[in-house]
Formats: C-alpha cells, sequence, structure tokens
C-alpha cells in the first residue's frame, strides 16, 4: 500500500481558507420569518378601528404649544379633543420642571395646559416616541401605566396617570420634529 504524499503547509492553509470561505457562517444567515411571523401586522388602513375613547384622534385641531408657563392659557387642550400641537425647537422652552429627557438641540417640544374635573385614569396618547411630563403645581406625577398605540393606528404611545380634579401641565420633550398628535382621554 503506498504512503499519503504529505501535502506541503502552504497548500493546507489554501484548502482551509477555500473550506471556511464557501461555508455558512453562523449567526450571519437568518432565515427569514415564515408567512410574516413577528413581522408587525400589515394595515389596509390606518386609526379606523380605534377603541372609543381614542376615537377623537380622527379628527384633530391645530394648536401651538407654549414656550414656557406664561403661555399655557393660549396652550390649553380639553380631555377628550385631539390635538396637533406645533412644538418649539427645545432651546427655545422654559420647562416648568426639568424634564427626564430632554432632548438634544435639534429636538422639540412645548407645554400643554390641561384641566381635570373629574378623578379618574386618564390617558395621554402620542404620535411619537417623545417624552412627556404631567405636572401639577410643578411637580411630576408618575405614570400609573404605558404602551404602545392601538394595531393600525398611528399612535404611538399611551401613558396613563392617576389624576385628581385641578390644572394640569403636559410638558412634551425630545420630539424628533415640530408637530406631534396628542390626546388625553379618560380610560375606560
Amino acid at each position: 500500500m503506498p504512503m499519503p504524499m504529505p501535502v506541503p503547509m502552504t497548500l493546507r492553509f489554501a484548502l482551509a481558507a477555500a473550506a471556511f470561505a464557501c461555508a455558512p457562517l453562523a449567526g450571519l444567515a437568518q432565515t427569514p420569518p415564515a408567512d410574516g411571523e413577528g413581522a408587525a401586522p400589515a394595515c389596509a388602513t390606518t386609526d379606523t378601528a380605534l377603541p372609543a375613547d381614542l376615537a377623537a384622534w380622527t379628527h384633530k385641531t391645530d394648536i401651538a404649544s407654549a414656550a414656557d408657563a406664561k403661555g399655557l392659557s393660549a396652550a390649553a387642550v380639553q380631555p377628550g379633543v385631539a390635538v396637533n400641537a406645533a412644538l418649539h425647537p427645545t432651546r427655545q422652552v422654559a420647562y416648568a420642571a426639568q424634564p427626564e429627557k430632554p432632548g438634544g438641540s435639534v429636538a422639540h417640544g412645548g407645554l400643554l395646559g390641561f384641566t381635570i374635573s373629574e378623578a379618574g385614569t386618564y390617558r395621554v396618547a402620542l404620535g411619537s416616541g417623545a417624552w412627556i411630563d404631567v405636572l401639577k403645581n410643578g411637580e411630576a406625577i408618575d405614570s400609573s401605566d404605558h404602551g404602545h398605540g392601538p394595531a393600525c393606528s398611528s399612535i404611538r404611545k399611551v401613558v396613563s396617570f392617576a389624576l385628581q380634579p385641578g390644572a394640569y401641565v403636559l410638558q412634551i420633550s425630545a420630539n424628533a420634529g415640530d408637530r406631534v398628535g396628542v390626546l388625553i382621554t379618560r380610560a375606560p
């Protein structure tokens, strides 16, 4: 029986490199989900099947947010009425209390005033991922819940707060654009 011939070292490296190049690399090749599994639902329409407490979202009125507390009377919103709030560049906003996430130099924000007449849980629906704070007497109120808006809607996030009767300030900060949809509504 003949002895196998030794393979020169450079040829061994060349063969190893070729084998490595032809083998699939773990973690780089991903099998796409079957039948859209794991993907967001495809929506033929948007904002057509909103729950009753968010139905006003489809009829927004334009409003200019305040750049400071002195302008809140002109930037008042009513619970149950959706608005498309015009915002200010962050550097022009004097927040009533320092937001946890004020945003950078290219972000936008503003203040809106609102009054609650009946105690309960109220939700703030936003058309973006902006940061919000609800203040009473200059103090931030802790949220009781937060989540995404309903499927197939333009509501990006919903944050809930337990509120008592009185005057409040909604601070919007760290918004990418200069406008955002807002709806304050009592939770069902």
